[in-house]
């Protein structure tokens, strides 16, 4: 048996392409049925919102290949080679353990893959769709997965600035816990800062943004924060510690020449692009103002860090395919093995059956003959058995199976 890979990712496809093979577990067994109409073999269905990959394994790997680009293009198109990536063999296995390790993630590192990764499997085994050959990749990129996440624990590096202006926040007032804090916007940005600022347990979050709604709605979603009209930012300076300002207006929301009178430090946290508040504003007294380009410097290291450390994972995930491209190969000659067992099972007991219709021996002797003549036969095979499995060219390797299986009559 072989295997293969064949998919799309964000890589390779925009997403109103990847949105027509976002599979549903319906369809996920709606395409393993039609495959295993036309071809044996066995199939995972890998299907998140940043790829779709179709794993088989087959003996005739070319013809399961085949099956498989045939049915994605009657879903895409004409245009389905265009943003498809086919991979077989130990280019296929180093895919899945890279994706499985969250290399192949547009979030270098990210956890979430290695869960819907064995989701994919485990749906596949209930399914009764994936055997030996795949069980065996799956389980192995799962666990190579998880031992990366634990050793080299690169999602301790975010790249997130919603994370990065939090941690960052924390350094400058030492701790975020009990303090009062405004957020300016309720878009993404804003929501991610919502939801790391949670964890810090603030005494109390205000949300404000130019649509009253929008703030209630994000502030009921989290269960987080009170929302607060926009028109009453700049009095709410004089209560808060800190301020999050990630607004998607192209003016200016927070100006030198409206800013209250201060009596206390005040940090301003700017990720809004183009800028929320004015530059000036961080000259007055008791203000701190800071904007991305504050952020950029921890950005950049926890980028170059991950990057490190992604090496370090690849090194650990070609190890971890080395053994189970090793392992795949020897399930290529099982069969030949175990017909040489068998034959040797066979003349074992025609001759043995043989010896005592035609002499009269003890139960000691015939125990002994029975013996020896079982290993006369596994002797005799030994060295064949051993070359056919140490054999690393698999062309010679395969031609050498064909040769035994021809000379034993298996």
């Amino acid at each position: 048996m072989d295997i293969a890979v064949i998919g799309l990712s964000h890589d390779t496809a925009p997403v109103h392409i990847r949105e027509k093979v976002s599979f549903s577990d319906s369809k996920k067994i709606e395409i393993i049925d039609a495959l295993l109409e036309k071809e044996p073999l066995e199939c995972i269905i890998l299907s998140t919102c940043n790829r779709s990959e179709i794993y088989v394994a087959a003996n005739h790997i070319d013809k399961a290949k085949e099956e498989v680009i045939r049915l994605l293009t009657t879903i895409l198109g004409d245009e389905a080679e265009k943003y498809l990536y086919v991979n077989t063999g130990d280019v296929a296995a180093v895919h899945v353990f890279e994706v499985a390790a969250g290399l192949k993630s547009i979030v270098l590192g990210e956890d979430q893959i290695l869960g819907q990764v064995r989701d994919a499997h485990t749906f596949s085994m209930e399914i009764g769709a994936s055997g030996k050959v795949l069980n065996k990749l799956f389980r192995e990129a799962v666990t190579c997965g998880k031992l990366i996440r634990s050793q080299l624990k690169i999602s301790e590096y975010p790249l997130s600035i919603s994370y990065i202006g939090i941690k960052f926040l924390k350094e400058q007032v030492g701790t975020l816990k009990g303090k009062k804090i405004l957020v300016l916007g309720a878009g993404k940005m804003s929501k991610l800062a919502l939801k790391y600022l949670a964890l810090e347990e603030p005494s109390i979050v205000y949300i404000a943004n130019r649509t009253f709604c929008k703030a209630s709605d994000l502030a009921a979603d989290l269960e987080c924060g009170i929302p607060v009209g926009f028109d009453k930012r700049y009095e709410l300076l004089e209560e808060v510690d800190v301020v999050i300002t990630s607004t998607a207006s192209p003016h200016l929301v927070l100006m030198k020449d409206q800013m209250p009178q201060l009596h206390k430090p005040l940090v301003i946290l700017d990720i809004a692009m183009p800028r929320d508040v004015e530059s000036t504003v961080g000259k007055l007294g008791h203000v701190e103002l800071f904007d991305v380009d504050d952020l950029q410097d921890i950005s950049d290291k926890n980028s170059a860090k991950r990057e490190e450390l992604a090496k370090e994972a690849k090194s650990m995930t070609d190890s971890s395919v080395v053994e189970f491209m090793t392992w795949l190969k020897m399930t290529k000659v099982d069969p030949t093995i175990r017909s040489l067992n068998a034959k040797c099972q066979e003349i074992h007991e025609d001759s043995m059956h043989y010896i005592q219709n035609k002499l009269e021996l003890t139960p000691r002797e015939y125990k002994i003959i029975d013996k020896m003549m079982m290993a006369s036969l596994k002797r005799l095979i030994r060295e064949p058995v051993k070359a056919l499995k140490e054999m690393d060219d698999e062309g010679k390797q395969e031609a050498y199976r064909k040769v035994l299986e021809e000379l034993f009559e298996l």
